[in-house]
């Protein structure tokens, strides 16, 4: 029987790995859960980790100007898909603060909460066990500059709260936390996104989380 864990990623371009001001993409290894892949596959036991990342991501509100960037829509399906799953990673809610929305940190840690029923809520095959779930708060936004930058317009402002909002949902709902702004910032070329060595910071400290996480069940 297959032993591997299996870990999905859910998130938007913050885990997707633009690179700041541009629209490339780092490589695998570069991204934080390349960097998370690479330090949990050093001993016996073997951890996959699936990326399913869409530039543009809300918790559970629509874009107006692209569709499918709603959260909610078809996370049940790439729950279904996945499974068995160990563990469910979301790093989700910059998107919400873009300047076409209205929100405040409680109405994206709301959504949040959509998404983590969601994932509990979804159609796995009898006997597979709904995974952990491990919240990530994503590194608070700082003066939204560059080709994005009228994008985010206001967004450092709003999004004020939004870490402890999310760990509040955490505490409330049976979810593991961790709190990105604890080991970096956003992106110093962007204020949005993360840098190449943010990318490295972020996935190294999540290795010990999640294997403790792991050494759970």
């Amino acid at each position: 029987m297959d032993q591997t864990k299996h870990i999905l990623v859910y998130s938007d371009s913050l885990t997707w790995g633009i690179v700041p001001g541009t629209r490339r993409r780092l490589r695998f290894d570069f991204r934080w859960p390349g960097v998370m892949y690479n330090a949990l596959n050093v001993g016996a036991e073997r951890v996959r980790v699936t990326e399913d990342c869409l530039n543009g991501r809300r918790t559970a509100f629509d874009d107006p100007y692209k569709p499918g960037r709603n959260a909610l829509v078809g996370i049940q399906q790439v729950i279904e898909a996945q499974s068995p799953l160990e563990m469910v990673i979301l790093l989700l809610g910059t998107n919400d603060f873009q300047s076409m929305h209205p929100h405040t940190a409680w109405h994206s840690a709301a959504g949040l909460a959509a998404v983590v029923n969601a994932v509990r809520t979804a159609p796995i095959e009898p006997g597979i066990p709904v995974p952990l779930i491990l919240l990530i708060a994503p590194p608070q936004l700082e003066d939204p500059r560059g080709p994005i930058g009228p994008k985010f317009a206001g967004g450092d402002v709003a999004s004020r709260g939004l870490a402890a909002a999310i760990r509040q949902v955490s505490a409330d709902m049976g979810c593991a936390f961790f709190d990105a702004n604890s080991v970096t910032t956003s992106s110093t070329v962007d204020g949005v996104h993360l840098d190449a060595d943010q990318h490295e910071t972020l996935g190294r400290a999540l290795t010990p989380v999640v294997l403790d996480l792991l050494r759970m069940d």
